[in-house]
């Protein structure tokens, strides 16, 4: 047993606690989920129980053991995935490996049988003389998961081991984490995707250092009931819209876009109002649904962010046109003999979403680099705006705005400094430079943040940084590469609402994500494998095209899911 006594954590300087008399008991056998929004105090409670920090006051004890006092020993029972990836990235799996080995004073006979057992386990044994930094994301965190278990541990500790891992890798790692629990382990699992808390056998959920919730899961979402409807029938062009206004409403706690639908949360004993009153259409009807633990996760931290876009408010309207804005047409790009990308063709429409979805390297950030001119194909055409990547890519970059997959500001420049790079770079000057940077920095709340360098930015606002970078030159299109990747609920739907509210202006948005939530957004998507599109079509559609006897009703992972094991089917001779 962990046992959370009267905990209490601060920092210097720090205007609060990170953690404030946390109280809390963790059971073998069992996994526990860390929930919260950014800030929560999850990654600083993991590093308590792991003895890496010490807390201001209060203990943390392990069986008989105190966090503090014991440190060596409980060093020897722990497993500890960080949030980042803490390998060595110039090692090979192989050698990562034999270095946790090394410290863990795993020798002799045991070791080899551990390493043979390790990498059976986590599909690794074929790339064991591959370097770290060339593994997928998905690969990365197994290995990461791998190193954490080389000797067995009592305490298993994995810091947000999902974060940028396509839905087929992350039920891979919970296939694996379920198979090593037994009653003697303990396992602890922070998480930004609150569909793995649903999968946790008790949860705890912080916020600005506060325990709101200790207990299991459905405890918590069964709070819900009757308070959660899917407003269908609603004109697919008016979706995006009418959301923002119902979000207006006092009864409606949260909403989100699902596909053709709208799923909306209602404040506690509301009624929903007439969806004629709202502007839903003639055909609009209002269906109860089933509650998730992400409808009660909002519900107590008091709602959503509502659904207007300031930032959408600084962007002007963009003309009407019936060409297509951004196209692709037969890409492709090798690495020597390797093929990162295979004959990707797509058209997106102006004042449209188009999503690109698909396992970790399944090439869609090779096609992202390549449809911003930062990365030349090996044969195919790109256009944005009507403009040849080819010959005029500095003119195709100056219409359109990026944020790449990781974080690609500069660390070392104040948040102030990289608002000023990053619009010089983009041609603002004098006036129009002073005033794009102010509307940025009231947009996205960054005052208090001017002075800091932006490597030292909590993750939620690294990400509102990197989308104010993209954004404040009012671009035609918005390539936005795994934009909300480990930030929490509340940010990735103000995020959201930013994009919905610049599509409602005329801008085009190609946009890859890992939350199958978020992709129900898109006006359309394009479903990648293995370097080639196997898939293309509305949400709606794609869990149409996997609906079964079986499965009657797929949500879109299931769908994702499905229609990749189609494609190894097809390739494998089976279809």
């Amino acid at each position: 047993m962990l046992t959370i006594h009267h905990m209490t954590k601060r920092f210097e300087g720090a205007p609060q606690p990170a953690l404030d008399a946390i109280e809390a008991e963790l059971h073998p056998g069992r996994i526990t989920g860390l929930v919260g929004p950014d800030g929560a105090g999850k990654t600083t409670l993991m590093r308590i129980m792991a003895g890496l920090l010490v807390p201001t006051e209060g203990h943390v004890t392990f069986d008989d053991w105190d966090t503090v006092r014991d440190t060596q020993a409980l060093h020897a029972v722990i497993g500890y995935m960080p949030q980042r990836f803490g390998l060595y990235e110039d090692l090979s799996v192989i050698e990562n490996l034999r270095l946790y080995a090394d410290l863990r004073n795993v020798t002799g006979p045991e070791r080899g049988h551990t390493f043979e057992r390790l990498l059976a386990f986590t599909g690794l044994t074929p790339f064991q003389k591959r370097l770290a930094r060339q593994l997928s994301g998905g690969m990365k965190q197994k290995l990461g998961l791998a190193c954490a278990m080389v000797k067995k541990p009592r305490l298993l500790l994995l810091d947000e081991p999902s974060v940028g891992v396509d839905p087929i890798s992350r039920r891979e790692l919970w296939r694996m984490v379920r198979e090593m629990l037994d009653e003697n382990t303990t396992i602890v699992w922070s998480t930004a995707y609150l569909d793995e808390a649903e999968q946790c056998d008790h949860v705890l959920l912080l916020s600005e250092g506060h325990l709101l919730f200790n207990g299991k899961p459905e405890n918590l979402t069964n709070r819900m009931d009757g308070r959660v409807v899917q407003l269908r029938g609603v004109p697919e062009s008016n979706r995006r819209r009418l959301l923002a206004d119902i979000l207006e409403h006092p009864e409606i706690r949260d909403g989100v876009v699902q596909g053709a639908s709208l799923r909306l949360v209602l404040a506690e004993s509301a009624e929903f109002p007439d969806p004629a009153t709202l502007g839903g259409g003639p055909r609009a009807e209002v269906v109860s649904v089933a509650p998730r633990f992400e409808d009660a996760f909002i519900d107590l931290l008091g709602g959503g962010p509502g659904g207007r876009s300031a930032l959408a408010g600084e962007t002007s309207i963009r003309p009407e046109s019936d060409r297509p804005i951004v196209e692709a047409r037969g890409l492709t790009k090798r690495f020597g003999t390797f093929t990162a990308v295979e004959d990707n063709s797509f058209a997106i429409r102006r004042g449209e979403i188009f999503g690109l979805l698909g396992p970790n390297g399944a090439g869609k950030s090779t096609t992202f680099k390549m449809m911003c001119g930062l990365l030349k194909p090996t044969s195919g055409q790109g256009f944005v705006a009507g403009l040849h990547l080819g010959r005029a890519a500095a003119q195709a970059r100056a219409r359109l705005g990026y944020m790449a997959q990781k974080f690609s500001l500069y660390g070392d420049l104040t948040v102030r400094q990289n608002l000023l790079f990053f619009s010089g770079v983009y041609g603002l000057r004098g006036g129009d430079q002073a005033k794009a940077v102010a509307a940025m920095v009231d947009v996205f709340d960054l005052q208090p943040f001017l002075g800091r360098s932006a490597a030292d930015l909590p993750l939620g606002f690294k990400q509102r940084l990197a989308l104010a970078c993209a954004a404040m030159h009012q671009p035609d299109v918005l390539f936005l590469d795994e934009p909300t990747s480990g930030v929490d609920p509340i940010t990735r739907r103000e995020f959201w609402n930013h994009i919905n509210g610049l599509v409602e202006k005329g801008v085009t948005v190609l946009v890859t994500t890992h939350f199958m939530d978020e992709a129900e957004y898109c006006d359309r998507i394009g479903l990648i494998y293995r370097g080639r599109k196997i898939a293309e079509g509305s949400p709606d559609h794609l869990k149409a095209d996997t609906r079964t006897p079986a499965n009657p009703d797929p949500t879109l992972e299931d769908a994702f899911i499905a229609l990749i094991e189609q494609s190894e089917e097809r390739e494998n001779g089976m279809l």
